[in-house]
């Protein structure tokens, strides 16, 4: 599910950035700009989530092994 999450946020950015610039082109700055800001936030907010941490896990891994180790204990 978190893959398919991701890939429509990514397909939503790339929209984003496509329409910021074709806007721009027509000469509507300020929506482009926007957009553009938002197509940026939506990529870096997929960048956190998948670029590894120190120890080399991603944070969605962390997140998954965390909620794992909880279960185990509870049971």
């Amino acid at each position: 599910m978190f893959d398919l999450v991701i890939s429509i946020i990514l397909l939503a950015a790339i929209a984003l950035a496509a329409g910021a610039f074709v806007l721009w082109r027509k000469g509507i700055t300020k929506q482009a700009l926007l957009m553009a800001v938002l197509a940026f936030v939506m990529f870096a907010n997929v960048a956190i989530w998948l670029v590894p941490m120190d120890g080399g896990q991603t944070p969605i891994e962390a997140a998954d092994s965390a909620v794992a180790e909880e279960e185990a204990g509870q049971e």
